[in-house]
């Protein structure tokens, strides 16, 4: 009877596949690049516990065992390593997460349909400036001579600032730009979860007389509430994997002590001093720590709102 049952479904299976075999074709090119480019490139993670060998190959090369993740966490540059990455990404989804959430609620809220639109136009187009030229934007913004931000300062009286060669302002820089570039995208999931709310509720809400404020706390943030836990389980399990791009940009010899990061630090060890075994060592634990802060929140998330990925 197994044997008859798991034919059976098999067959079922198969026709199902016949009946519908554009759409899984479709599925095919995506499936190929995920596990060409994400998974295969998993299996020589192998390289973290041995020392490379040009000659030998990943996987000819000695086994060290722990070797590459001793020295990492013996590196005086280890704490700094991590306070830096954690305080960035940590200042990032404190000051990043609400306002997108803020900025949907207040668009949704537009009642006239072209400033609706301009508003959605303004917020998002930011999104689609590459890297570089943002950050070509920052420097020549906070410029310590020509930039708008000192022409503003030196016009009220006060001293031109050093802005990128200040320590102390990366995290904001980089943080509040991101905010701005960022804000009008993320706010488009919110807008597709508050679009769809049954309009049931707002008219229920209107005949018992509520505000739109009352509106807003009662019907439209209890409806996007899976929506927001959902992005915040994503961000909080991307919290070590800050982007690499825009902080070595903006990286210069006077605010590294704030703007050295862990993949900034792999990028510097791996590529420009060619210790493949150590970066790659660096690397992998910092996915770990991903990956536990990932099923950490998620459990949290499941008992506390019943909302999970998983």
């Amino acid at each position: 009877m197994p044997r008859s049952n798991g034919r059976a479904r098999l067959q079922a299976a198969g026709k199902k596949i016949l009946k519908h075999w554009q759409l899984h074709l479709l599925v095919i090119p995506p499936l190929l690049f995920f596990l060409i480019f994400k998974y295969y490139p998993m299996a020589n993670a192998v390289l973290a516990f041995k020392d490379y060998n040009v000659i030998k190959g990943i996987w000819g090369s000695p086994w060290v065992g722990l070797k590459h993740f001793r020295l990492f966490f013996e590196n005086p540059m280890f704490w700094t390593l991590v306070k830096n990455t954690l305080l960035l990404s940590g200042y990032l989804l404190l000051a990043g997460f609400p306002i997108p959430i803020l900025l949907a609620l207040m668009i949704n809220e537009i009642r006239g349909g072209r400033f609706k639109r301009f508003v959605q136009l303004v917020s998002f187009a930011p999104y689609f400036i590459s890297t570089v030229v943002m950050v070509s934007i920052i420097m020549l913004f906070l410029a310590p001579r020509l930039g708008f931000a000192n022409i503003a300062l030196n016009f009220f009286g006060l001293e031109s600032v050093n802005f990128l060669g200040e320590p102390g302002m990366f995290r904001s820089i980089y943080v509040w730009s991101d905010i701005w570039q960022t804000a009008g995208y993320s706010a488009v999931i919110y807008l597709a979860a508050l679009a769809g709310i049954d309009p049931t509720l707002y008219e229920a809400a209107k005949v018992d007389g509520a505000s739109r404020f009352q509106k807003i706390r009662h019907v439209d943030l209890p409806g996007i509430v899976p929506t927001i836990v959902i992005i915040l389980i994503l961000n909080v399990g991307n919290v070590m994997a800050i982007g690499f791009e825009k902080v070595y940009l903006l990286q210069n010899p006077l605010n590294i002590v704030n703007s050295e990061i862990i993949a900034t630090y792999v990028y510097g060890i791996g590529l420009l001093n060619a210790n493949y075994s150590f970066a790659t060592a660096v690397g992998l634990f910092n996915s770990l720590i991903n990956l536990v802060l990932l099923v950490t929140v998620n459990g949290l998330a499941k008992r506390i709102t019943s909302n999970s990925i998983w």
